[in-house]
């Protein structure tokens, strides 16, 4: 859900309700050839919490496709604008 837009109180700014944000995800896969040896992927994109279908549909293409098993996988989400990091002006200076 958006907010915003068009001539209402918020201007022409839009910004997003939904926990949309950067996830991060860590990912220690065993190579095929040396499963003793442990390689790092990290991977990043823009996902909604708490599904993560960004994550899962990578996750599903990492295990269909690619060689290398996955051993662990650590992932963080940070939302891009949170409740505490927006509030309403009622005010504006104009230079020049």
């Amino acid at each position: 859900m958006f907010i915003g837009g068009g001539n209402g109180p918020f201007g022409s700014f839009v910004f997003p309700t939904d926990p949309v944000g950067l996830t991060t995800a860590h990912i220690l896969y065993r190579i095929p050839d040396f499963e003793s040896v442990l390689q790092t992927y990290v991977w990043q994109d823009y996902d909604l919490a708490p599904e993560f279908l960004e994550m899962r549909k990578f996750l599903d293409f990492w295990q269909q496709t690619l060689d290398g098993p996955p051993h662990s996988i650590r992932y963080s989400h940070k939302r891009l604008i949170g409740p505490n990091e927006w509030r309403q002006i009622d005010g504006e200076f104009k230079l020049h």
